[in-house]
């Protein structure tokens, strides 16, 4: 799991394709190789991927092929700089909010204008994300954590302060850019948790079955 708050912009220096459909890339960077083992997760622009090569400057990852088709991972080239974060370990310190890895979808930069030091960005998401949306709430922008300022039909706002416009990839990029989107996980939970109240369906083992108690949960009368 991961917070939403980048620990460095690192930038791709080579990309392979993988038999399959998938594709292998390595990315430059310093602070995120440090105290990472082969095997540990790096969010790479919101994309959760297995480090399976180390160095002391850069770090390889795998993507599979759904990951390709899914992210704006599989449009990267080399020279492109992109968001980084490590895993959150046990105790450590909580900035952001809940940000799995896992990209819903794909939205694409509408504007960018500057309200005083500010720098807002508004970008188009498909209905599937929309829903999801919410104005004060949190979604994730190639992996950064944001905080969505205004909502429309179609479309969303976020708003930069000085210091996230220097330490992320998003100010970089250009209106017509894609961008990795992922919603926030317990809007989901939410949602699927009142349909099924409203089917009827709502009981301790659907809870189960749907992840929100364990099978070792017992009701004490």
């Amino acid at each position: 799991m991961f917070t939403g708050i980048v620990e460095e912009i690192g930038r791709v220096l080579a990309i392979q394709p993988v038999s399959g459909g998938g594709l292998r890339l390595r990315i430059g960077c310093r602070t995120v190789v440090e105290g990472t083992r082969l095997g540990d997760s790096i969010a790479v622009d919101g994309v959760c991927l297995t480090v399976t090569d180390l160095a002391p400057d850069s770090f390889q990852v795998e993507l599979q092929p759904v990951t390709v088709r899914r992210s704006t991972l599989g449009r990267i080239a080399v020279g492109d700089l992109v968001n980084l974060e490590r895993a959150l370990p046990v105790g450590g310190r909580f900035g952001g909010h809940y940000v799995q890895g896992h990209v819903d979808t794909v939205g694409r930069i509408v504007t960018m204008y500057r309200d005083g030091a500010a720098l807002i960005v508004r970008i188009a998401a498909p209905a599937e994300a929309m829903r999801y949306v919410v104005e004060r709430g949190f979604i994730a922008v190639d992996g950064a954590s944001l905080t969505v300022q205004r909502r429309f039909p179609s479309e969303f706002e976020v708003s930069l302060v000085a210091y996230t416009q220097e330490h992320i990839t998003l100010p970089r990029k250009r209106p017509g850019a894609l961008v990795n989107l992922e919603v926030d996980i317990i809007a989901k939970y939410v949602e699927q948790f009142l349909a099924l109240g409203a089917s009827g369906a709502l009981s301790l083992e659907s809870l189960h079955r749907a992840g929100f108690v364990s099978a070792r949960t017992e009701v004490e009368s």
